[in-house]
């Protein structure tokens, strides 16, 4: 059982996440695809209630299934969500699952800086993806233990950072999000505020 691994607050879960869970299912040699969205940002960054992002990433996974699965491996931990807690759960509670874990370009650069970095880099591949707006990734890093990436896909150059802010000004950003995620923000009034405010 191959298992791929791709964390991330889902503030909300937009289009380009929807296509990286697509392509990473499609292009590499993976059973499964588990969306682990984090219970509290590592660095104290304010975010939308657990039980919501959980419910659109559930959502999401709905336009994938079968093989997309929700984890809340990070509420089981609570507290802080680090990467490298996250991974040595999951390889605790599935001893027989070989797992990689999705990242995007812009984050390998910062890899240095993860918490447990090199440990958590002897556990598991890396399976990188190329966001729009960030440089290309460096297959050739001799700092990296196991790095695997596609570099011809290229992204959509949207964040949930963006989708927020248009979400707060009344906009409606049919182009970034699922039908069925904006729905759902829609039906529960989330994000009417600027980011400014609900930091």
């Amino acid at each position: 059982m191959r298992v791929a691994l791709f964390g991330g607050s889902f503030d909300p879960p937009h289009i380009g996440h929807q296509l990286a869970c697509l392509y990473v299912l499609e292009t590499f040699p993976i059973d499964e695809l588990w969306l682990v969205p984090v219970f509290r940002h590592a660095f104290d960054k304010r975010l939308t209630s657990y039980r919501h992002r959980l419910a659109m990433c559930e959502l999401l996974a709905q336009s994938l299934s079968p093989r997309v699965r929700i984890s809340k491996v990070e509420e089981e931990l609570g507290g802080p969500s680090y990467t490298l807690h996250m991974v040595r759960r999951l390889r605790e509670m599935h001893p027989g699952v070989e797992f990689s874990l999705v990242i995007g370009s812009d984050l390998l650069k910062e890899r240095e800086r993860w918490y447990g970095w090199r440990e958590l880099s002897s556990m598991l591949p890396f399976l990188v993806l190329q966001r729009g707006g960030a440089e290309s990734a460096t297959a050739t890093d001799p700092s990296a233990c196991d790095i695997r990436h596609h570099e011809p896909l290229r992204l959509p150059e949207v964040s949930s950072t963006s989708v927020r802010a248009a979400l707060a000004q009344g906009a409606k950003p049919t182009g970034w999000l699922s039908r069925s995620i904006l729905a759902y923000i829609e039906a529960q009034s989330l994000y009417q505020v600027t980011e400014e405010v609900r930091s």
